[in-house]
């Protein structure tokens, strides 16, 4: 996956904070869980689970904010160091 547009998942009618769906540059509507938005180095990356995953691994992005929270990019991390640190301050959190 690389460049994703996000679109606010609706249930029940309102808009759930915690769940999103991202196209892909396939076309690919998924849909995750917001675990945790992560603030590393001045970036900002989002730890989501597919729901369609069934290995629970987490998917982290970056976020670039755009004017409104609506509008923010998420695009994919090539660099598996940074991706490890991102991975390793999600996981302190949840100790």
């Amino acid at each position: 996956m690389s460049d994703f547009d996000k679109e606010p998942e609706e249930f029940d009618g309102e808009e759930n904070e915690n769940y999103i769906t991202l196209t892909d540059d396939d076309g690919n509507d998924i849909s995750f869980e917001v675990l945790d938005t992560i603030e590393y180095k001045e970036r900002l990356f989002a730890v989501l689970l597919p729901f369609e995953d069934e290995d629970d691994e987490v998917v982290i992005l970056e976020v670039i904010p755009g004017e409104s929270p609506e509008y923010d990019d998420f695009i994919t991390v090539d660099d598996e160091e940074l991706l490890n640190e991102v991975f390793e301050e999600f996981q302190k959190r949840g100790e």
